[in-house]
C-alpha cells in the first residue's frame, strides 16, 4: 500500500513537473519582428503578455554577421519602425562614416537587429518571454486558446484571450483549421479608414497592391488580420507579402504594433474581434505614434500631428502623391469641392448649412467658424473671439486671423478635430460611416 502510495507521489510530480498550465491575456507566438513589435504593444497597452518564439530573427537563413540596407519607409518613422530605426542609430552613432541623418537608409548587422529587437522587450513588466520554444497545438477552451508548447523537454498549455499567430506561414491558424490565403484582398475603396499600419512604398513588382485599399499608398486595415469564424485569432502572415526580403521589415514591425493593439483591445475589453471598435484601436496606435496615413511632411513631433492623422483617417482631407512620397501640405488651402462630400456624410446638418451658405471655391476661416456654430449651436460672436484668442498662443498658427481669408490645411485640420471631431463618428470594417 505504501509502495502504491509512493508511486502515486512520483507520478504526480512529475505530472506538476511536465505538463504545465498558464494562463495569459494575449499569446504572441513567432520569432521574427512583427512577432515582437505585437508582444511589445501589448505589454505597453497593460495586458498580460506572454511571447514564446525559438529564437529572434529579423530575417530567415540570414547569419549574424550579414550586414543589411533598409531604403523603405525612413521617411516614416511610424511607431514600432520608428523605435527600432532610432536604437539602431544609437548603437552605430560613433561608427566612422555611419549615416544617422534624419532620412538616412538604415545599415545594421543581423546580430545587432536582433539585440535590439530583445532590448526592446525588456523592462516590460507585463511581458514574459518563453524562449527556445516549439508550438505544438492550438484548441478552443470555453472563451480562451489552450496552446501547447515545448521548452526544454517541458509541455506547458497556455490559455490566452487572445492569439497573435506571427509565424511565417500561419502555422498556428492552419493547425486551429483556418483557411485564408496570403495577402489581403479589399473590394472597399473606404477600408484605409480602419489602417493599422501603412507606408509610402510597394513591396516589389511581383505582389499584387492591388490586394490593397486603392489609395495612393499602401495600407493596411484590420480586416487583413483577421479569420472569418475564428475569434480572437490573428494572423500577421495574412498580410503580409511572402518572401525572405528585408525591405519588408518597416511593414512587420508596424503590421505587429497595428495586430497588438487589436489583441490588446480584445484582451482589456474583454471582448471578441467580432465586436472591436475601429477608432479607440486607432487611438491606442496613435498614442504610441502609429501612422494611419504615411505623410512625410508632418513630423511626428509637430504639436498638429494627431490632429492631421485623425481628421484625415475620416477622408475628410485627402493626401497627394508627390513623387515617391504621400504629403498632406499643411500649407496649402482648403478647397471646398473636396470636404464637402466627406462633411455630408459625416454629419447631416452639413447638407443645411452649405445649402444656405453656399461657400466659394476655396473655404474660409469665416467658413469654418460658421460650419463649427451650427454644428455645436455655439454663439458665432462668443466663438469668434475665442478662436481669434487662441489662434497663434494655442493652437501657434503663422497666419492672421481673418474672417474672410482662405483657411490652410493645417488650420482646418486642428479647428475640425477640436470641434467637430469626426473621427469620433464610428465606422465598420470595411470604413463604412455607422449612423
Amino acid at each position: 500500500m505504501i509502495k502504491k502510495l509512493l508511486v502515486l507521489l512520483l507520478v504526480s510530480n512529475c505530472t506538476v513537473l511536465y505538463a504545465q498550465t498558464v494562463k495569459t491575456d494575449v499569446l504572441v507566438i513567432g520569432n521574427g519582428a512583427s512577432a515582437a513589435a505585437a508582444s511589445v504593444q501589448c505589454a505597453r497597452s497593460k495586458v498580460k503578455t506572454i511571447w514564446a518564439f525559438g529564437a529572434i530573427k529579423i530575417i530567415a537563413n540570414s547569419n549574424a554577421a550579414e550586414t543589411y540596407t533598409i531604403n523603405n519607409n525612413v521617411n516614416i518613422p511610424s511607431g514600432a519602425w520608428g523605435e527600432f530605426r532610432k536604437k539602431i542609430q544609437e548603437v552605430y552613432r560613433k561608427k566612422p562614416g555611419y549615416d544617422t541623418s534624419q532620412y538616412a537608409a538604415l545599415n545594421f548587422e543581423t546580430d545587432t537587429a536582433e539585440v535590439v529587437l530583445k532590448r526592446l522587450t525588456d523592462t516590460l513588466k507585463n511581458l514574459s518571454l518563453y524562449e527556445q520554444s516549439t508550438f505544438i497545438s492550438i484548441k478552443k477552451d470555453d472563451d480562451r486558446w489552450a496552446v501547447s508548447i515545448k521548452q526544454n523537454d517541458k509541455t506547458i498549455t497556455i490559455k490566452a484571450r487572445v492569439i497573435i499567430d506571427a509565424t511565417d506561414s500561419g502555422t498556428v491558424a492552419t493547425k486551429a483549421g483556418a483557411k485564408f490565403e496570403a495577402a489581403f484582398k479589399s473590394s472597399s475603396f473606404n477600408a484605409y479608414r480602419t489602417t493599422i499600419a501603412t507606408g509610402n512604398t510597394v513591396f516589389n513588382k511581383d505582389y499584387n497592391t492591388d490586394s490593397y485599399p486603392s489609395y495612393p499608398f499602401w495600407s493596411i486595415p484590420i480586416n487583413a488580420v483577421l479569420l472569418k469564424d475564428f475569434s480572437n485569432l490573428l494572423v500577421t502572415a495574412k498580410a503580409l507579402p511572402t518572401g525572405n526580403n528585408i525591405q519588408y521589415l518597416p511593414i512587420q514591425l508596424e503590421l505587429g504594433q497595428g495586430v497588438g493593439t487589436i489583441a490588446a483591445y480584445c484582451a482589456f475589453f474583454k471582448t471578441t474581434t467580432q465586436h472591436l471598435r475601429v477608432r479607440i484601436i486607432q487611438g491606442e496606435l496613435l498614442d504610441f505614434k502609429g501612422y494611419i496615413l504615411p505623410f512625410t511632411d508632418i513630423d511626428p513631433k509637430d504639436a498638429n500631428w494627431r490632429a492631421v492623422q485623425q481628421v484625415s483617417a475620416t477622408g475628410l482631407l485627402k493626401g497627394k502623391l508627390n513623387h515617391a512620397e504621400f504629403i498632406f501640405m499643411p500649407d496649402s488651402l482648403v478647397n471646398t469641392a473636396q470636404i464637402q462630400p466627406v462633411l455630408t456624410e459625416i454629419y447631416t446638418r452639413a447638407f443645411l448649412w452649405f445649402s444656405k451658405e453656399k461657400p466659394g471655391k476655396i473655404f474660409t476661416i469665416g467658413n469654418t467658424l460658421s460650419l463649427i456654430s451650427d454644428y455645436t449651436l455655439t454663439d458665432p460672436e462668443l466663438l469668434n473671439k475665442t478662436i481669434q484668442k487662441a489662434w497663434k498662443t494655442q493652437y501657434k498658427f503663422n497666419t492672421d486671423f481673418n474672417l474672410n481669408g482662405p483657411i490652410t490645411r493645417r488650420e482646418f485640420a486642428v479647428l475640425a478635430n477640436s470641434y467637430l471631431n469626426p473621427f469620433a463618428r464610428t465606422v465598420d470594417l470595411s470604413g463604412r460611416l455607422v449612423n
